[in-house]
């Protein structure tokens, strides 16, 4: 379905959110440390939904089983990935770093397969997987390390962040997904368990000397309130307006914004093997999401959103990605 001009316009701006905060991690970095940056981003992405999940008068569970779960995937959608990431983009470009969370779909294919929910990938999705994969060696560019400005160790992070993305998908459509909650009140929770579980690595790790001027906390204010709070909004608005397919091709953009933000911001190098890979990851996760459509994953994804507040390039339960025919990333 194509998208109306109000729908593209949602599109552009959510690709424009996520995509720009890999820009904000960054500029924070020159002040905060990893896991000062990671907890304050979170702690601002949730006080926001704590503000819309109080004005749709919406709840939470409060069962033992569902707090295990919430906490679960509030570390594998959100501690995680957003500390690997900040990690990362110490000695990773921040261009970089974003193409590089293209990946996440892939790994939700292979995530889903190894967990057994979804069957054996046809022909088409595992060629895409091994196109993919090999567009992510050449944005990699190993023969180049040692003339550049982005070390192994940094895009590895980044590379570990977006499989962890994988793995919350996964986790998240088979536990989290068929309890029609609030998508909302899911992500509220999430960003809450994870600020939760970064306060002792804030104590241990984070007792670093700060250095706050105004570019970084404009950056953080981007990256908290707007890049993992108020992006939720949008997300949903496209999904419940669009259609989770139509939000899904934020996934094609957000390294797009990345390249040029970190280029145009930063004076970031832009590589051939960067854009050449960019295109053959694109080009991977066309195939790898390729699959039959299913009825209920599709119904479910229309009322699902990323249910990560970083840079996932989709919302999971949505149709067409590579979740059991759902979306990956």
């Amino acid at each position: 379905m194509t998208p109306s001009r109000s729908g593209a316009a949602l599109v552009g701006a959510l690709a424009l959110v996520w995509g720009s905060n890999f820009l904000w991690i960054k500029v924070a970095l020159d002040g905060l440390s990893p896991v000062q940056l990671t907890f304050l981003r979170m702690l601002a992405g949730a006080l926001v939904l704590a503000v819309i999940v109080r004005t749709r008068a919406e709840r939470l569970p409060t069962d033992r089983r569902f707090l295990g779960q919430i906490t679960i995937a509030a570390l594998v959608g959100n501690a995680i990935p957003y500390l690997l990431f900040a990690i990362g983009e110490q000695t990773v470009d921040s261009a970089l770093a974003g193409v590089l969370n293209a990946t996440t779909p892939l790994w939700t294919v292979v995530i889903a397969v190894a967990v057994g929910q979804e069957p054996h990938p046809t022909r088409t999705r595992l060629v895409g997987l091994i196109v993919g994969f090999a567009g992510a060696v050449l944005i990699f560019e190993p023969w180049r390390l040692d003339a550049g400005s982005n070390d192994l160790g940094g895009q590895l992070a980044c590379l570990a962040a977006a499989a962890s993305y994988g793995v919350s998908f996964v986790y998240i459509a088979r536990y989290l997904a068929p309890r029609r909650q609030s998508p909302f009140a899911l992500a509220y929770g999430q960003t809450l368990a994870a600020t939760i579980l970064l306060a002792p690595a804030l104590l241990v790790a984070g007792r670093q000397d700060v250095n706050v001027d105004g570019s970084v906390l404009g950056a953080m204010a981007m990256l908290g309130f707007v890049g993992t709070g108020l992006a939720y909004v949008l997300n949903y608005a496209i999904i419940t307006r669009e259609g989770a397919t139509t939000a899904s091709t934020v996934i094609y953009l957000l390294p797009v914004v990345a390249v040029a933000l970190g280029a145009a911001v930063l004076d970031e190098p832009i590589t051939a093997g960067m854009i050449i890979g960019t295109i053959v990851v694109l080009s991977g996760v066309t195939l790898a999401r390729r699959s039959r459509p299913d009825v209920k994953a599709i119904r479910r994804g229309h009322d699902q959103p990323v249910p990560s507040g970083g840079e996932p390039a989709a919302a999971p339960g949505s149709p067409g990605s590579g979740c059991g025919d759902r979306l990956g990333s």
